[in-house]
């Protein structure tokens, strides 16, 4: 699993008019890409991961003050257009595949007693954010 991983000062996804997830504040907010071979063992791996990361400020994770994430998934994480100008999408899981490993990480993440917000697995969505920093980092486990 992959995760683009943004400091925020509150984001929000809206999808058809509707604001189908948001945070305020300081918090996370995380793409997550799925490819074959991932498995719900590296869902809770990569929750793990994002609940006690030290990116906040004063090196501070989610669970130390409690701040929200927001999540989304995002196959493109696993493209590649490194031949052509059109990416391909070979390594990305299919949706069968990518949107219970993608839950799996929210319900780990909350039975950690994170606050999470999602986006709608395959739908056109916005997404707006304040990155804070900017800091971004790249998570892979």
């Amino acid at each position: 699993m992959r995760a683009v991983v943004q400091r925020v000062d509150g984001a929000s996804v809206v999808v058809a008019g509707e604001t189908v997830g948001e945070i305020t504040g300081e918090g996370l907010c995380v793409l997550v890409g799925v490819t074959h071979d991932d498995t719900p063992a590296k869902a809770a791996q990569l929750a793990r991961k994002l609940w006690s990361l030290r990116v906040l400020d004063d090196e501070k994770s989610c669970s130390d003050v409690d701040a929200p994430l927001l999540v989304v998934s995002q196959f493109t994480l696993y493209g590649d257009a490194r031949k052509g100008r059109r990416p391909t999408w070979n390594a990305a899981a299919p949706g069968p595949v990518a949107e219970p490993l993608v839950d799996e990480v929210v319900a780990r993440l909350r039975e950690q007693g994170a606050t999470v917000a999602t986006g709608r697995f395959g739908a056109d969505m916005r997404l707006s954010l304040t990155n804070h920093g900017p800091f971004t980092v790249l998570v892979e486990v």
